[in-house]
């Protein structure tokens, strides 16, 4: 645990150090190659085994769960999907598919479930453990049926930062990791607004960022170059953070 500390510290010093910096080409082919090399280290510590993140016992749960980012959706629309109890919320699952998916709650709740206590690490410095419920994307994914050619997994968001829409992605190794669920319960209840609901992604070996709230849709596709600004996610294309946030 204190290696996971001094990891997150140690990359949310980076963020901030790298600021004025950050736009020049230099700077960011040797990000781009510290970034491989992280992830593919990562990895390869796992020995050709899936590796895990952490889990936790009940009582190490926190009294609190914060959130960050977005705390809330400020649309008409999600105004009245929360006044519903979100019954008619849809999760779209397109893109380098088979078969295209449009899944209610309902649906969500209806696949089999995994539940895991895992510590929620933040770039910003703090972290909290919570129990999170909800499907294996990995279930998802095999029920739209994943094209050969999809490379990357995109979450798509109903929340927005500075008039842009969040998103974040992962590529198919992380997609498909037993603890890469889409989580519907936080502590046994259903998400809090606060926390993303009614639906987040849980990327269990990832910093929080990675963790897409007020989830709408997921697409699979073969290249992150034409999305938004082309780095994988909303804090990617703005502030330099890495796109593999492993921890």
């Amino acid at each position: 645990m204190k290696r996971r500390n001094v990891l997150v510290g140690a990359l949310a010093a980076f963020v901030s150090a790298c600021n004025e910096v950050s736009e020049t080409s230099v700077f960011r082919n040797i990000v781009d190659g510290a970034q491989s090399w992280h992830r593919g280290l990562h990895r390869a510590l796992g020995f050709g085994r899936i590796t895990m993140a952490p889990e936790f016992s009940p009582s190490e749960i926190s009294p609190f769960f914060r959130g960050n980012g977005s705390l809330d959706v400020n649309t008409e629309a999600y105004r009245k999907a929360e006044a519903e109890g979100f019954a008619n919320w849809r999760l779209s699952v397109t893109g380098l598919v088979d078969n295209e998916l449009s899944l209610s709650l309902a649906d969500i709740r209806a696949l089999p479930q995994r539940t895991q206590i895992t510590r929620h690490d933040c770039v910003e410095g703090w972290s909290a453990i919570g129990q999170w419920t909800g499907p294996q994307l990995s279930h998802v994914l095999e029920a739209a049926g994943v094209q050969d050619s999809a490379r990357f997994a995109v979450f798509r968001c109903a929340d927005t930062l500075g008039g842009s829409a969040y998103y974040e992605s992962v590529d198919l190794d992380d997609a498909y990791h037993p603890q890469t669920i889409i989580a519907h319960a936080l502590n046994g209840q259903p998400l809090p607004v606060l926390n993303g609901a009614p639906l987040r992604m849980r990327i269990e070996r990832q910093l929080g960022y990675k963790h897409a709230k007020y989830l709408t849709g997921i697409e699979l596709v073969d290249s992150l170059t034409p999305i938004a600004g082309g780095k994988g996610g909303y804090w990617e294309d703005r502030a330099g953070y890495q796109w593999y946030a492993g921890i």
